[in-house]
């Protein structure tokens, strides 16, 4: 159980303490999303572009959006929060949003609620992994393409399983294919290949979801050409590298994909850049 407090719709309360109803629509239907930001030295890390993700998720799931629901106002409470678990140097932060509680597949009401929880992170995140990750593919799952597949959405099951898989595969990380039979993304990051001085990760429209570390990469001056191109399961196995990102722990390089190895020259650069741009 974890210790400490917790935010829940601005109020500090002891992160033991019963919140949520058994009416609760995201225990019910995984009605709502979530983001998963990095604060470090009490900084919210790529904060705009969490809060840029968080309000376009929230007005397409059609959330009546409270006019005091701005970065402001978050960051504010993210910040308090981590002071009050003392771990504002190097923490993990989630923030749920769900819809107010009623009614069955259609809501009684579209305000939203939220919890914000911080956790203590360990300063290897800092760090570029020593050891290559081990993929494989997630055979049991085929990730939707549609217009909500880019949401972190609280109905989280595809990548529990794949997690699950994983595990029990002895795997780093598992990857997710779409309908098609493409790479959409992997249980907890956006995937990257490299093929010279080319960086190819899948569009959103393959099914992946919209990983904020994924869109600064994009917008940053790289050394580097950086494009949006579907990516299969043959291009895994063909690529000089792959490597994986999220705002908590970056970039991470993967060493092996069944038979093919990898290095990690282009994401040591990577890790390099970010870092100092972070």
């Amino acid at each position: 159980m974890q210790s400490g407090f917790l935010c829940y719709n601005g109020k500090f309360i002891g992160s033991s303490e019963p919140i949520l109803t058994a009416d609760n629509r995201s225990f019910r239907y995984g009605d709502g999303c979530f983001e998963t930001m990095r604060v470090y030295q009490g900084k919210v890390l790529l904060a705009d572009l969490h809060f840029e993700r968080l309000m376009a998720s929230m007005h397409l799931l059609h959330f009546d959006v409270p006019q005091h629901f701005t970065k402001a106002y978050f960051i504010r409470l993210i910040t308090e929060l981590c002071v009050r678990n003392g771990n504002e140097r190097l923490a993990r932060v989630r923030l749920t949003v769900f819809r107010s509680d009623g009614g069955l597949y259609d809501p009684v009401n579209n305000l939203p609620n939220f919890i914000i929880q911080s956790w203590e992170l360990n300063r290897q995140v800092l760090e570029l992994n020593a050891t290559g990750l081990v993929l494989d593919i997630f055979p049991d799952v085929r990730k939707t393409s549609d217009k909500y597949s880019s949401i972190k959405s609280n109905n989280c099951l595809p990548y529990v399983m794949a997690a699950m898989y994983a595990k029990q595969h002895r795997i780093n990380e598992a990857v997710l294919l779409n309908p098609c039979g493409r790479v959409a993304d992997t249980t907890i990051a956006n995937l990257f290949i490299v093929q010279g001085r080319q960086i190819i990760t899948p569009p959103l429209s393959e099914g992946g979801v919209c990983g904020v570390m994924r869109k600064h990469l994009l917008r940053m001056e790289l050394p580097f050409t950086v494009s949006e191109n579907p990516v299969t399961v043959a291009d895994l196995e063909n690529a000089e590298e792959i490597f994986l990102t999220n705002a908590v722990t970056g970039v991470r390089w993967v060493s092996s994909f069944r038979d093919s190895s990898y290095g990690n020259a282009t994401a040591v650069i990577l890790h390099e850049l970010i870092h100092e741009g972070l």
